[in-house]
């Protein structure tokens, strides 16, 4: 099976040429170029890679085993575009500069379809796309405009484009309104990054045609917990419910505890259209006020929801621990379920706090286990990073009236223990199975960070009084890394070192090859607990029921599902960026009408061009331009994470508390300016 990213489409071969300007809109900046440098150097090597577009139309390739990406000129890019699969001609590279090149050939079209405002001049149509890395307007012929008007937001399909002396055409397939509308901006915000926000016709009739009753049949096949109490915590606008805690108090005084997870896979089948569809979106999307789910309503929602006072479909791993949080046994399988309760963290909580309400004992007992659970994860090198997500509270118009940090209390920590060790011990299980080398399973990894980082964050540390203790061969245990956190702990520079810290780290991937996860200390795990909402939890699901069938997948279909695993890791990272992207607006939005404002903040980055600055309070990230630092010249030093003054040596480095004045506010960008206070 091919899983291709929505939308996407292959580009045609096209001739190495340099591009010569065709139509080009007045606004439209004519890009200057140092071409005469390249004139002179011969063609030497060819390779393959990824490219990467800046919003000022410089192009970096980076290519397997280089050390460094390759420099593509505005001049030289030839109709590729950001994230396309790319032929690259290298440059004769001179002492002291990066390589270049040319692209020659566009093999692999990331994107197609863009989102922007509808322009009109001379009697043309075209698009300005939203963008900052789609270098070139988009023509759009007068037939294929559609209902659009001049200054609507569209969304455009872009006709093969293999010229780069002209301007790409497109067609308008969507109208999505006014710019600056909540509802268009937060479809924008989807579309651009290639999601749809609906489900096609046919997707919906396979959700309509499941039946919602569980047959006799079916529950003999599961281990039965109906009679069991069972209940949910989630936060207290969600809707589709993963999870559920199931708890019963043993004769002997041990525990046990069932961590039971929506049983997707049993409705969604293996190349069905409900499949594919998953495939396809592979996660669902968090907005600020909506969800974009990977699986239609009536499954997300319904059918798969665990919802209070209703039977459900389950697919559990039930635990049962001592006193100390110890697992004395495990089982793994297929059950039944009829949740007892819907919490709230909230609820729970307050449960919690003043010790009464339902199912007391049983979160008292959970609420208990989960803190030595924890306990015994830091001790053995899961790295505690602090990090704050921040809500909205909007009008009925969409624009925020408050922004505010969300609260971690005990029982988020509760519910991400539990789900924690069921996505561990049911990778162990796999991992450690005799036969598990002749089979495949997919992993949730996180690879050791790389070692010239460490280095410099060691150096970066002891000269500002802290240490890192490396290994001889240059790496760091997880467990150093905590320790060092924790002897920064009520330091003045302890913001500044765990922003610095996280920067050092790699990212967790989904793949078939374990090499285990770094950050949680873990030499084993996987993603079980979430298959409504993501699609590497459903292949987990039918790779572990072959593996307890007794009909493991077979060494055969490893190049499948690697591919699928590093396509899933994928669309993970754009469906974050689409959630980052609704924050900032909402943000940009909210500072709109407060330009003036004095805020304090926290130094969380430091550039050759300036300083970003983060808000305590609402965690909007502004930028302070080096050149409206006052008073005197400022040189970055990249290794130090600051900027020093040349001639009254004033520093500003990461994780420096500032105040700040807002500046200004670009929404279709999403950033606002800062000028210090």
């Amino acid at each position: 099976m091919k899983y291709p990213r929505k939308n996407e489409a292959q580009s045609g071969a096209r001739s190495p040429r340099p591009r010569k300007e065709g139509f080009r809109p007045k606004h439209q900046e004519r890009r200057g170029h140092d071409t005469e440098r390249h004139k002179k150097f011969p063609t030497t090597h060819i390779v393959e890679g990824t490219i990467r577009i800046t919003a000022k139309g410089v192009g970096y390739v980076r290519v397997p085993d280089m050390p460094e990406d390759i420099e593509i000129d505005p001049t030289f890019l030839n109709t590729a575009l950001d994230q396309d699969r790319v032929k690259v001609v290298l440059h004769g590279k001179q002492t002291g500069m990066r390589q270049s090149g040319e692209i020659t050939e566009v093999l692999f079209r990331n994107k197609t379809r863009f989102v922007g405002v509808v322009q009109e001049e001379g009697g043309s149509y075209f698009l300005l796309p939203d963008d900052a890395r789609m270098y070139r307007t988009i023509l759009i012929p007068k037939e294929k405009i559609g209902e659009a008007k001049m200054g609507e937001k569209v969304y455009v399909q872009m006709a093969d484009w293999t010229d780069s002396k002209k301007e790409p055409l497109g067609e308008v397939i969507k109208v999505l309104g006014q710019g600056g509308v909540h509802n268009v901006e937060m479809e924008a915000i989807v579309l651009e990054r290639g999601f749809d926000t609906t489900f096609p016709q046919e997707v919906h009739e396979a959700a309509e045609n499941i039946p919602t009753t569980i047959s006799p049949e079916e529950i003999a096949k599961r281990r039965d917990f109906r009679n069991t109490l069972t209940f949910t915590i989630d936060p207290k606008d969600a809707k589709d419910f993963d999870d559920a805690l199931s708890w019963k108090k043993l004769p002997n005084g041990n525990i046990e505890i069932g961590v039971h997870i929506a049983d997707v896979s049993h409705y969604v089948t293996p190349e069905s259209i409900l499949d594919k569809e998953a495939v396809a979106r592979a996660t669902s999307i968090y907005l600020v006020d909506r969800t974009i789910p990977m699986l239609p309503e009536r499954l997300s929602n319904g059918i798969c929801s665990l919802v209070p006072n209703e039977d459900r479909l389950t697919f559990a791993a039930v635990f049962t621990l001592d006193q100390n949080g110890g697992i004395v046994d495990e089982w793994f399988g297929r059950t039944i379920i009829h949740s007892q309760k819907r919490f709230s963290y909230e609820e729970a909580q307050e449960v919690l706090d003043k010790k009464e309400g339902p199912c007391l004992e049983a979160l008292l007992s959970l609420d208990a286990l989960a803190k030595q659970i924890r306990d015994a994860r830091m001790r053995d090198g899961a790295i505690a990073f602090e990090t704050e997500e921040v809500k909205f509270e909007l009008d009925a118009n969409g624009r925020p009236l408050r922004v505010y940090r969300k609260v971690i209390q005990d029982t988020n920590k509760l519910i991400e223990e539990f789900m924690l060790l069921a996505n561990k011990r049911v990778a162990h299980l796999i991992a450690t199975k005799d036969n598990r080398s002749e089979s495949v399973f997919i992993y949730r990894v996180h690879d050791a960070p790389n070692e010239d980082r460490i280095r410099d964050l060691r150096d970066f540390l002891h000269g500002i009084g802290f240490e890192l203790k490396l290994g001889k061969d240059g790496a760091v245990t997880s467990k150093d890394i905590n320790r060092m956190l924790k002897d920064v702990q009520g330091h003045a520079e302890e913001a500044m070192i765990q922003i610095a810290t996280i920067r050092a780290m790699t990212k967790a991937v989904y793949t078939t090859e374990n090499i285990g996860h770094y950050g949680l200390g873990f030499e084993y795990y996987t993603h079980f607990t979430s298959p409504i909402r993501r699609y590497p939890d459903v292949m987990v699901h039918r790779l572990l029921q072959g593996y307890l069938d007794g009909t493991p997948v077979p060494k055969k279909v490893l190049e499948e599902q690697e591919h699928l695993a590093r396509y899933c890791s994928q669309m993970e990272i754009t469906a974050a960026d689409a959630e980052r992207a609704s924050i900032r607006y909402k943000q940009c939005e909210y500072f709109a009408e407060r330009i003036g404002t004095h805020i304090e903040g926290t130094i969380s980055g430091v550039t050759e061009w300036g300083i970003y600055v983060e808000d305590k309070e609402t965690k909007a990230e502004g930028m302070v331009h080096m050149r409206d630092i006052p008073n005197d010249f400022y040189f970055f030093e990249e290794k130090n994470y600051r900027i020093v003054g040349k001639n009254n040596k004033k520093i500003y480095r990461l994780g420096d508390k500032v105040s700040v004045t807002i500046a200004t506010v670009d929404l279709k960008r999403k950033l606002i300016g800062m000028k210090l206070a």
